[in-house]
């Protein structure tokens, strides 16, 4: 099922699929990054997105050894969110497991297998300096 956009302007309320305002992204984002670490996950990135994007304000990007690894990361990240009070955690990719979107609201967890996520290089998209003639 696919579900409308839920950015909104500075000031309004947050559609009913947000997280709650009361949780921290900063607490959710450290549940996200100990999972990641105590499975064992690669090359752990996280990314604070905040005023670049309107679709969350961290994202967090790693990578497994493999399609089975991929899928556990995923299915034990979004058990400890739940676990900690996220209340709508969505995962999208699981069949495959070579890249699995795991949507906490304003949390948004990237896992990959390593060479999937060398072709996507989703990191380079928000790098922090982009190149000449490129917007900030």
């Amino acid at each position: 099922m696919k579900r409308a956009p839920v950015a909104t302007p500075a000031g309004t309320p947050r559609s009913a699929d947000r997280p709650a305002p009361g949780i921290d992204v900063d607490a959710v984002t450290q549940v996200v990054l100990t999972s990641l670490e105590d499975d064992k996950a690669e090359e752990i990135t996280a990314i604070d997105i905040r005023g670049k994007s309107s679709f969350a304000d961290m994202m967090v990007v790693a990578s497994g050894r493999s399609s089975r690894h991929v899928g556990a990361l995923a299915d034990h990240v979004m058990r400890k969110l739940k676990d900690a009070g996220v209340s709508d955690v969505r995962i999208e990719g699981m069949p495959q497991a070579d890249w699995v979107l795991v949507d906490a609201g304003d949390v948004v967890v990237h896992l990959f297998r390593p060479e999937v996520r060398a072709f996507y290089n989703i990191e380079k998209i928000w790098a922090a300096n982009p190149g000449p003639g490129l917007p900030s």
